[in-house]
């Protein structure tokens, strides 16, 4: 007997609680005493069917024409175009089929003061910046602050300077791999506990060795529909090395070992499995840099009086406070060669949710390969990165199958459409 489904009346603190999306509960059947003289010669239940996505997080499609990925057994692949913005915004967009202006995702950081968690902030701004923007330093204080204030999502200060923190809030508060964690919308997750269908999805906070190990138990128990594998080292081997260092090859050929291991125990517990491998954006080799925040400080205007702005890797936003601040950042935004000012017409054609300035009301993009350093992110160059216009071709994302991949699937805010499709016929409850 296997162990009991969950149903939609699963809470989100629940969730919480043990760590994983999975509506699976964790109740064991007691152990039945087995007689001396008998064997038992019943072979190991078998699911159905399982659709398992397996998330690379970067895997690009320029990743993917260079280095292949388990080519015998997904023979089908598409490029999928990425959203505008971070992983911050990509994410949420794969997971709820829908884009940023819709589910309401997009940076990490957006303008608030009134209701800025770091107010307190502006007293650490007089200790040492030697010590306090160093990243082990600045990461422990994250998982500091992210308890005290009991944030479930993926939360990071990275290198915002703590005088310019109080103007801002944080938006991923709530863990977006739980059903409830979006803020306009659900999310694939959501969709399979209202329908009744059993899943599983990866802790994001352990090790990929972890997180590999703990899909195989799930999948051992043949319970589950759809298995969602996150594996997301990948993204922090590019940013470290780019994209053609000898570590990149050998990241990817130990992922395709691991996917392919993950499968064939899939195929051994499952009739059926539908393999996927997904990413939310590739991976631009950094070819220069630019001190754009030297440049707008040169113009004798005063931080939070006469306009705001986050500095990420490879945009800034800014927000005004008076026109002429604003005259005089556009002027000096248009003198810089290595980046241009996005309009509002593309802001609209690429989704970003800007109507009510929340996440800026300027916003200055890099060219490809260029970074802004030092950044609000951080304070060197590195060798990869991610984050530039949608259009070129090292941001795109891609889609791998082992099953047909339609031609309406041109986007990463249409893998949803897949994994609907595949568990379309999955039943409320399976009856053994």
């Amino acid at each position: 007997m296997p162990p009991p489904i969950h149903t939609s009346e699963q809470t989100i603190t629940e969730a919480s609680d043990c760590f994983t999306s999975s509506p699976l509960s964790m109740e064991k059947d007691p152990v039945k005493p087995v007689m001396e003289d008998s064997e038992d010669k019943r072979q190991p239940r078998k699911g159905s069917k399982l659709a398992l996505y397996t998330f690379v997080d970067a895997f690009g499609w320029e990743i993917y024409q260079q280095y292949g990925f388990l080519n015998d057994l997904l023979p089908h692949a598409r490029r999928l175009k990425t959203t505008f913005g971070f992983s911050s915004a990509a994410d949420p967009s794969i997971l709820t089929g829908r884009y940023p202006d819709q589910h309401g995702h997009w940076s990490s950081f957006y303008y608030s003061p009134e209701t800025s968690p770091f107010k307190g902030f502006k007293y650490l701004a007089k200790l040492p910046s030697s010590i306090f923007d160093r990243w082990r330093v600045r990461h422990w204080l994250s998982k500091i602050m992210a308890k005290v204030y009991r944030y479930t999502g993926y939360f990071e200060l990275y290198s915002v300077p703590f005088s310019k923190l109080p103007y801002f809030d944080y938006l991923e508060k709530q863990d977006y791999f739980v059903p409830g964690g979006i803020l306009n919308t659900d999310t694939i997750f959501d969709w399979c506990v209202s329908h009744d269908i059993a899943y599983y999805c990866s802790n994001w906070r352990h090790s990929e060795e972890a997180i590999i190990e703990e899909n195989k138990q799930q999948i051992r128990e043949s319970n589950i529909k759809m298995n969602y594998l996150y594996l997301p080292k990948l993204d922090g081997v590019m940013h470290t090395y780019g994209t053609q260092h000898k570590k990149v090859a050998e990241k990817i050929h130990w992922l395709e070992e691991q996917v392919r291991d993950v499968y064939e125990l899939a195929c051994q517990h499952y009739d059926q499995v539908s393999l996927y491998v997904i990413s939310d954006h590739g991976m631009a080799n950094v070819s220069g840099s630019v001190d754009v925040i030297k440049q707008i400080e040169s113009l004798g205007l005063t931080f939070g009086k006469d306009y705001v702005a986050m500095y990420d890797s490879t945009m800034a936003r800014f927000w005004f406070k008076n026109t002429r601040a604003q005259l005089l950042i556009h002027q000096a935004l248009e003198g810089i060669n290595e980046g241009t000012i996005v309009s509002e017409a593309e802001l609209r054609q690429m989704r970003v949710p800007h109507q009510d300035k929340k996440f800026g009301e300027l916003f200055f993009l890099m060219n490809p390969g260029i970074l802004i350093n030092p950044s609000y992110m951080g304070l060197k160059v590195i060798p990869g990165m991610h984050g530039f216009h949608p259009d070129d071709k090292d941001s795109y994302a891609c889609i791998l199958s082992n099953q047909e991949i339609g031609e309406d699937i041109n986007s990463i805010a249409d893998i949803r459409k897949t994994m609907e499709h595949e568990l379309n016929h999955a039943s409320a409850r399976t009856q053994y």
